[in-house]
């Protein structure tokens, strides 16, 4: 404890690196003391008379009950079966849902700023100055940065992409986790108010009450970058059929349970003017179109004269030539004219002007038109069957509704985003363990040159991941596609492992001793080995399992930091899955084993029985049968040596020379 918390024995006010240090010495030299206090002190016990033979363990009469008999093998396989498909099938009907990665303690967030309308930058200056001032007026806020306008848009979101009606946002950063103590004792308020999820669910709600905009928090979590796990996209080659669909979609997410923040990307309502030249009048004027689009131009973003490098930039700016401000209104086009050879000429007289709808952007993918439909999820609530509501099991409602075929004829439709990535990594993950159990059972069949022990011992892998979803429901975890992935095939290394020594063993014993025997004293031996690789790893795995760490430099532990919740789903699938598969190989393998070896006697019996009948009581196979019955009758005969009496001492004859066998 010394070294985990100076404060037990130094003074207050001890650094904590020195203390630790002291604490260390102390701990390292009581333990050479220790060892050799142990090493000193041995008890001295009388020495009993050595007995010959083997004597049985309790393991081994267990071992020897299941393998002893033709029956207890198929049912004690039987057994782990029916125990691997319940555990199955308990799983996919209570678990608790399937995340891609790990959700972390947020500490960074971006809040975004929506309002529609023809505003002004200043316009949009005010309204994320009021977001900011209710942001800094949190507690738990670190810093914030904020700008408004489309400058910076979709910066440092993580791979997300900003709301398309976005005006503006505020970059904000939480508290850092191990700062919070501190922070919520020098302001006088509880450490659970300082959570992050609590924190941004409180700033949304406070949020809520500004009149005019809608605000959306963006949680930058730690790990792969994503957006809103529920992305529909549709697309279609008709524009009419599209946009409906995307009315439609949007309208049965509005509807759908626990789907906040939705959006869509179809064009914001608005006015562009579209500008019209005809050519034809402008050619009995005398104007050419390029002269035209020049002094339209002139009124809008101006021509391009040059563009130029400057010390303070690693871009070119461009230069170029505009009207006056106050000239820059759509108005001006009445007025303007050109220069032609017959004079100045009105660009009224072949320039029109009419208002259109708002197209901001078309996009396409595979030279289709695409619209998305996206929505976070609400945590922290369950469905009408009780499973708690996240992102898979709300696109797994939502594709029920798309399978009736909602939308029109021409228009198709695909879940991506988060949704294909999982799909990726999950198809990724499956391979490499696809692949993984080939190579094992390439080397495996090598090494055993047998395809029954090879195939035995993936058999046994693959049971494993009964063990990875009973701690997943033991310990109330989403089973992660990265990190509980990445767990189970870590297990597969230690699992073939252990199943290696004992088929190893098993057929070196088998080579001098009866193979029933052989299969007994091989889990008799290799249980000890087998029991220290498992127990020693699920204990040091244990604190990462329950996210604690210790700071062996700083003193003092921590439980469930940020860095820790990492980890809990990669250790819990390691330590139920080693601990649950390690009972399963000492049972499912020897008995395989044993099913092994009473199926081929039994094979043999009913050959040799066979052939006795079909050869007749003369034949070779009659003669070895009654052969084998009269041995059997025959008891071995017993040797007793007298211990007690001495031998004879038998003195050689003077001056004979001694032999080899004297």
């Amino acid at each position: 404890m010394q070294v985990l918390n100076p404060a037990y024995i130094l003074p207050a006010g001890t650094e904590a690196m020195p203390g630790s240090l002291i604490g260390a010495v102390i701990f390292f030299a009581g333990a050479i003391s220790m060892s050799i206090t142990v090493g000193s002190a041995k008890i001295e016990r009388q020495t009993k008379n050595i007995k010959g033979g083997y004597r049985r363990t309790p393991f081994g009469w267990f071992i020897k009950f299941i393998a002893g008999n033709p029956i207890m093998p198929i049912i004690a396989v039987g057994a782990v079966f029916g125990v691997v498909m319940t555990t199955f099938s308990y799983f996919g009907e209570n678990n608790y849902g399937v995340e891609f990665f790990v959700e972390s303690e947020p500490e960074q967030a971006i809040v975004y700023v929506r309002a529609r309308g023809n505003l002004g930058l200043n316009d949009k200056d005010v309204l994320v100055q009021q977001v900011e001032d209710v942001i800094l007026d949190m507690h738990g806020i670190d810093n914030a940065f904020s700008f408004a306008g489309e400058g910076g848009l979709n910066a440092n979101t993580g791979g997300a992409s900003g709301p398309s009606d976005a005006i503006g946002q505020v970059q904000i950063e939480l508290v850092p986790w191990e700062d919070r103590p501190a922070y919520a004792a020098e302001n006088d308020i509880p450490i659970e108010e300082l959570d992050g999820d609590v924190i941004l669910a409180e700033l949304q709600t406070r949020l809520d009450t500004i009149p005019g905009i809608y605000t959306e928090i963006l949680n930058l979590a730690q790990g792969p970058s994503s957006g809103k796990p529920v992305h529909l996209r549709l697309s279609a080659a008709e524009w009419e059929d599209l946009y409906t669909a995307t009315e439609i979609a949007r309208n049965k997410f509005d509807e759908t349970e626990a789907l906040i923040d939705i959006e869509d990307t179809r064009p914001l309502p608005g006015i562009d003017w579209q500008i019209d030249v005809d050519v034809e009048a402008a050619g009995r004027y005398g104007a050419d179109v390029a002269t035209v689009g020049g002094m339209i131009q002139l009124v809008t973003r101006g021509i391009l004269l040059d563009t130029m490098r400057v010390d303070s930039s690693d871009e070119e700016i461009e230069i170029r030539v505009r009207l006056p401000e106050e000239d820059r209104v759509l108005s001006t086009l009445d007025t303007l004219k050109v220069r032609t050879q017959d004079g100045l000429v009105p660009l009224s007289n072949f320039v029109t002007r009419e208002p259109v709808e708002k197209l901001a952007l078309v996009s396409r993918v595979n030279q289709k038109r695409v619209f998305d439909v996206k929505a976070d999820v609400a945590t922290g609530l369950t469905n009408a069957d009780g499973a708690p509501i996240n992102p898979n099991e709300r696109i797994a409602a939502l594709t029920e509704w798309l399978e009736t075929d909602p939308f029109p004829a021409t228009v198709e439709w695909e879940w991506t985003g988060d949704q294909e990535e999982q799909a990726e990594s999950g198809e990724f993950l499956a391979t490499a363990f696809a692949g993984a159990l080939a190579l094992m059972f390439i080397i495996l069949l090598a090494q055993f040159n047998s395809f029954y022990n090879a195939a035995l011992v993936l058999v046994a892998v693959v049971l494993s991941t009964t063990g990875v979803l009973i701690g997943m429901l033991v310990m109330q975890q989403p089973f992660s596609i990265i990190m509980t992935g990445t767990g189970i095939v870590a297990l597969a290394g230690i699992v073939v492992n252990n199943n290696i020594v004992l088929i190893d063993t098993y057929q070196e014993y088998s080579k001098y001793m009866p193979r029933i025997e052989a299969i007994v004293r091989t889990a008799e031996v290799r249980i000890r080995p087998v029991l220290l690789t498992t127990i020693t790893t699920m204990a040091g795995l244990a604190p990462m399992m329950f996210g604690l760490s210790l700071d062996f430099f700083g003193g003092g532990y921590t439980i469930d930091s940020p860095t820790a919740l990492w980890w809990k789903q990669l250790a819990t699938a390691v330590v139920f899955g080693l601990g649950i598969a390690t009972v399963l190989t000492l049972v499912f393998t020897p008995s395989m084993l044993a099913l092994r070896v009473w199926f081929w006697t039994y094979v043999r019996f009913i050959a040799r029985a066979l052939s006795r009948v079909i050869g007749g009581s003369r034949s070779q196979a009659a003669q070895d049968w009654a052969l084998r019955r009269a041995a059997r009758k025959v008891k071995s005969p017993e040797l007793l040596w007298d211990t007690d009496v001495p031998s004879p001492k038998v003195d050689p004859v003077p001056g004979a020379p001694l032999r080899a066998a004297e």
